[in-house]
């Protein structure tokens, strides 16, 4: 896991995005943040990037290509699978449905966007200090 690498976030609702680019800017993390509109291009992005992003924090309901077969695809992958970058879920709500099929997609979290800023500050600061102190194996190509 790179720690310095960069926050991918899958996000097509550009407030939301907003919002997030504030929360982070707030918390002063060093990492970079890459913002993608929707799923396809941002496993494009994953498949041919030599840089490993630090943590993916992806929408389930997105157009073309949902957030679940997305991080089927990845999973599927070998040489994203191996790079054990964590792949969390951001969405607006829970249905046990999705929570049950991203859980056996090996995700490493799903989390309910919280409307309010100081909330939504506090979980994504959970999140990153989370990520930030775990411990995976070095991957190397």
């Amino acid at each position: 896991m790179n720690k310095t690498g960069a926050i991918v976030i899958i996000e097509d609702d550009e407030d939301d995005q907003e919002m997030l680019t504030q929360v982070f800017k707030q918390l002063d993390y060093k990492n970079d943040l890459v913002f993608f509109m929707d799923a396809e291009e941002a496993l494009r992005y994953l498949v041919s990037t030599s840089i490993e992003p630090f943590i993916v924090i992806s929408d389930i309901n997105m157009p073309k290509l949902n957030g679940l077969e997305l991080r089927e695809q990845i999973h599927a992958n070998e040489d994203l699978r191996l790079k054990c970058i964590p792949y969390l879920f951001f969405t607006t709500s829970a249905e046990q449905e999705h929570v049950i099929d991203a859980y056996s997609k090996s995700v490493q979290g799903f989390f309910i966007k919280p409307s309010k800023f100081d909330k939504l500050k506090e979980t994504i600061r959970k999140i990153v200090e989370y990520w930030q102190e775990c411990v995976s194996p070095n991957y190397i190509k």
